[in-house]
């Protein structure tokens, strides 16, 4: 049997999902590893090779940084999102690591309640088991397609 099952991505990602939809964002760094990477970034930035992003976080510490200043400083126009998210193709799989790709789609519900498409794109992900045997992401690298985003990237993809 796999260590990284279909059923097994699916479910951390409706989690994942699942958490920062319903505004449970402090919940959010506690979906990756201590050393990790979190990106976002444009599809034609990332096959061009860039390292510069939207979102740039190296370490679950700055993840933690970015929901405390979501939460205390920023100023942004209130929303929140709906994602969607498709089947998990594991890319490559060897020694406690897979290399996944996820497509999604979020919609952004804006405070006068109106709902558009905000983002799609897919997750680029290295996964790993904690040692509690729970999958924690050691990267993510959210490649967006569109090249532009109309409002501040506030909230977490």
């Amino acid at each position: 049997m796999s260590t990284f099952t279909t059923e097994a991505l699916m479910a951390f990602n409706a989690h994942y999902a699942r958490i920062i939809d319903d505004d449970q964002v402090e919940q959010w760094p506690d979906c990756f590893t201590d050393d990790c990477l979190y990106l976002v970034t444009t599809d034609e930035n990332h096959r061009q090779g860039m390292q510069a992003g939207m979102i740039y976080a190296d370490s679950r510490g700055m993840l933690q940084d970015r929901i405390s200043a979501l939460r205390e400083a920023n100023v942004y126009e209130h929303h929140r999102y709906r994602h969607l998210v498709g089947l998990p193709f594991v890319v490559k799989q060897e020694a406690g690591l897979a290399e996944v790709e996820t497509p999604f789609m979020v919609a952004r519900i804006n405070r006068n309640g109106t709902t558009e498409l905000f983002a799609t794109g897919r997750y680029l992900d290295e996964m790993v088991r904690s040692a509690a045997g729970e999958l924690r992401l050691k990267q993510r690298i959210v490649v967006c397609d569109s090249q532009s985003m109309d409002t501040l990237l506030a909230i977490p993809l």
